[in-house]
């Protein structure tokens, strides 16, 4: 996930209001110190709230969870954003260590014990906002029904034109939908295109070079074994280009 415009979206998630309101001042203060960074943070008192709301509108750029909560703990929690297709970075704040392992269940960025001492907080922040402007950067925004995403290009298979509208197919089996294109399927697809990683197979394929397999005279094989259709009269233009991205080294995706 990444906010629209440039915006980074902060979920903030703690049952005790002492703790909710330190933390919101401690973000605030480290975004109103960032004149390079543009932030809107929500507060949450309660986990099911905040997944509610992620359910709703499409979720955040970063979470900074409490783990000890009641009804639906901050690990839970994590463990459900990540299982609605969520992949932004989880900072945990707890007052015991004991559940640092169990933060790995929800792919932690990292874990810091209240009450976090600023300078380290903020240490942690610059790391979390870097890696969120790096996918930004090597991102395309799709727009979805649950808010606007934006998907990796390290992580895209391939686009395919589905009715009327762009669909995604990720590395790790996900597929994310878009919504109906108001224009042609190759203008919706230039974003992708500007990387030298992606061709146009046709009028309903953009397909990511890194992760082709084999070229043949009728079809291209994407790793896992999917086979986009492909014109004879495409192929020898897609075989040359996926060669030369090979003897070029490669972009391999991070």
């Amino acid at each position: 996930m990444t906010g629209e415009h440039g915006m980074i979206k902060i979920a903030l998630c703690d049952d005790e209001p002492g703790e909710l309101s330190r933390m919101e001042d401690l973000i605030r203060q480290y975004f109103g110190a960032r004149p390079d960074l543009t932030a809107r943070l929500a507060a949450f008192s309660s986990g099911n709230e905040l997944l509610k709301q992620a359910e709703d509108t499409g979720g955040f750029d970063l979470y900074v969870l409490d783990v000890i909560m009641p009804q639906l703990s901050g690990i839970d929690l994590g463990v459900k954003l990540r299982e609605l297709g969520d992949d932004a970075p989880i900072l945990y704040l707890t007052t015991s260590p004991d559940y640092a392992v169990d933060s790995y269940l929800a792919q932690a960025f990292y874990y810091l014990l209240k009450p976090p001492d600023p300078a380290r907080l903020y240490e942690v922040l610059d790391r979390a906002t870097a890696l969120l402007q790096k996918r930004k950067a090597a991102s395309v925004p799709v727009k979805t029904k649950g808010g606007l995403r934006l998907v990796s290009l390290d992580e895209l298979l391939y686009a395919e034109l589905v009715g009327r509208a762009a669909r995604y197919y990720l590395a790790g089996g996900e597929t994310v939908n878009g919504m109906t294109l108001q224009g042609s399927f190759g203008a919706a697809m230039e974003p992708l295109l500007g990387d030298p990683r992606f061709v146009l197979c046709g009028s309903s394929f953009a397909v990511n070079l890194h992760y082709v397999t084999a070229v043949g005279k009728g079809e291209l094989t994407i790793r896992g074994g999917r086979r986009i259709p492909l014109s004879r009269s495409l192929s020898d233009g897609v075989r040359k280009r996926w060669a030369a991205y090979w003897l070029n080294g490669g972009n391999k995706p991070c």
